[in-house]
């Protein structure tokens, strides 16, 4: 992976950059990072640029790059454990992850200046299902620095099948928010009908429901109309 230095002007041109953001300390006076205010671009075809080469290894283990996810979209997201906002978005993740793997879209997730232990830790509680590369010197952000600052945590990038970069969101993003970047992409590329992928809160409303009907009830316990009762018994 190439590496990026980053200077005490970039680092402050990229804490500005983000506005309305909530002021992050991971460690030091190095490890202080901007919460975004969640504001979203979505680009148009002419406009997208291509996204940078970025491989490496995963918290798995496993070897990972950008260029292994060609030909379909990536959903490209910066996170730490220690961080608060990116535990607030993991639900939104999941869900979308789940929802549009059968529309040639992928997740994958970019550790970075956090321990080793902590992000798989943070991976196992909560059941990530898509890898994550681990970056603790925060490398990936840097190489996407002309897109999204840096410092800024969660972060957000949706790279289309061509490897152009085409939706960013800085900060934590919504599963509206991430849905509507999304879909005019996977139209674009003859990916499949967003409208009709299964949703996992109609399935869960599914699962209560059939969970409600199996439950016990007062008139369950009843006995049947055909049972003999104290009357017949007379």
């Amino acid at each position: 992976m190439p590496r990026f230095a980053a200077t005490a002007l970039a680092a402050a041109i990229a804490l500005t950059g983000c506005a309305g953001g909530n002021e992050i300390e991971a460690g030091g006076e190095d490890d202080r990072f901007i919460s975004g205010d969640g504001s979203a671009t979505a680009f148009d075809t002419a406009e997208r640029v291509d996204a940078p080469e970025v491989d490496g290894t995963t918290l798995d283990g496993d070897d990972v790059s950008l260029s292994d996810y060609e030909g379909g979209i990536v959903v490209l997201n910066v996170w730490a454990s220690w961080c608060g906002p990116c535990r607030a978005e993991q639900p939104v993740l999941d869900e979308v992850h789940a929802e549009y793997g059968d529309l040639g879209v992928d997740f994958l997730g970019v550790n970075i200046k956090d321990d080793e232990t902590a992000a798989q830790a943070y991976l196992s509680n909560k059941g990530v299902a898509y890898p994550s590369l681990y970056d603790q010197p925060g490398e990936v952000p840097q190489a996407f620095r002309d897109t999204v600052p840096p410092r800024a945590i969660p972060s957000t990038l949706v790279i289309d099948p061509d490897g152009r970069i085409a939706a960013r969101v800085i900060g934590p993003t919504t599963y509206g928010q991430l849905t509507e970047l999304l879909n005019p992409v996977v139209v674009e590329f003859d990916l499949g009908d967003p409208e009709e992928r299964p949703r996992v809160a109609d399935q869960e409303d599914a699962e209560a429901s059939d969970g409600a009907e199996d439950a016990p009830s007062g008139e369950d316990e009843e006995q049947p109309s055909d049972a003999p009762s104290a009357e017949d018994d007379r």
